[in-house]
């Protein structure tokens, strides 16, 4: 199907930030790439570029493959005559049980004149002053292979604005993609985390935040205004505690109870001095709006220090002290 194959080119040729426009001078040098490296023999995605087009690093028990230098990416040597693509990516899918999961994909395209004509253009160059959108296009992984099974790194060539010229990307949503391999990479989101409507990893911001010392004074003594709250719990591995922004993982969650609610908000509002402490949390709680608005995000240490955090959406932040009651209320719903 067309639309499919246009949807998966544009997926590659991916927009990591949009929106802005740059008026700027975009010079005209910058030197014509070599010749691509030939390497002797292709084998797979999976040990050719193990990590190409990774959307998010995902916990994995098994040891990761050694990586090795990638061959040096250049134009298409006369000599070299390519007779397929093949195209590395990620994508995450929904399990089959709810929740999400990364496969790696390994994809062959045969029919690859008109990509072989648009790999051949020249680089655009400006004159002058131009207007460029502030998006980071991320190219895709690709490799040309010829009838002796030898490949290349082929060099895309950019639009005045240093993007991927317009005749790439239409080559590559016009070609006919044949699944070759697909893999499981890891799971991205369990099955419960989506449940409740929680992320499957999350960064303990108290430690963040008072490890850099940026929190402001103690939250004020008047119970702030609320409505329903959501509760994100995570346990943060011991290979993470301590460090620069420790990450948990999901372990339970939910719509936080009314009469809990209260509670809570009663004691994210005292004015108890913070402890001098600096033993990492194990666990800790996530409280955020309900219905997703923006509005205040409150973080709680179910163990170690059990301190708490309030941050703004302005980017404010004010720490406070929490207790055992605290906790326990914070337990599982």
């Amino acid at each position: 199907m067309r639309s499919s194959r246009t949807a998966l080119a544009v997926a590659l040729l991916g927009v990591a930030l949009a929106g802005c426009v740059d008026t700027t001078k975009r010079p005209g040098g910058g030197e014509e790439p070599g010749p691509a490296e030939i390497v002797d023999a292709w084998t797979s995605c999976a040990e050719a570029a193990p990590r190409a087009g990774e959307v998010i690093s995902v916990p994995t028990t098994q040891t990761p493959a050694p990586v090795g230098p990638e061959p040096k990416i250049g134009r298409i040597d006369p000599a070299f005559t390519p007779v397929a693509v093949v195209l590395c990516g990620r994508e995450i899918r929904p399990r089959t049980n709810g929740g999400q999961e990364q496969t790696a994909t390994e994809r062959r395209a045969d029919d690859i004149a008109a990509l072989l004509a648009a790999l051949r253009l020249p680089d655009q160059r400006a004159d002058g002053e131009i207007a460029c959108t502030l998006d980071m296009v991320i190219p895709p992984w690709l490799a040309l292979v010829d009838e002796q099974g030898r490949w290349m790194r082929p060099y895309l060539p950019t639009d005045s604005c240093r993007k991927p010229r317009a005749e790439v990307s239409a080559a590559l949503a016009g070609l006919q993609w044949k699944t070759v391999d697909t893999r499981t990479v890891g799971q991205v989101e369990s099955a419960a985390a989506e449940a409740a409507g929680c992320a499957q990893r999350w960064s303990d911001m108290v430690w963040v935040e008072t490890r850099h010392g940026r929190p402001g004074p103690p939250v004020p003594a008047v119970p702030p205004a609320a409505g329903p709250l959501r509760l994100c719990v995570y346990q943060v591995p011991p290979s993470q505690q301590g460090g620069d922004k420790p990450a948990g993982d999901f372990v339970y969650g939910g719509p936080l109870p009314a009469e809990r609610q209260a509670g809570v908000l009663r004691g994210l509002s005292n004015r108890r001095a913070v402890i001098d402490c600096a033993t990492p949390a194990s666990r800790f709680a996530v409280l955020r709006p309900l219905d997703g608005t923006a509005g205040p995000e409150r973080y709680v240490e179910l163990d170690g220090c059990l301190r708490f955090l309030v941050t703004s959406p302005s980017g404010a932040a004010q720490l406070g002290q929490g207790d055992d009651a605290l906790a326990k209320l914070l337990g599982p719903v």
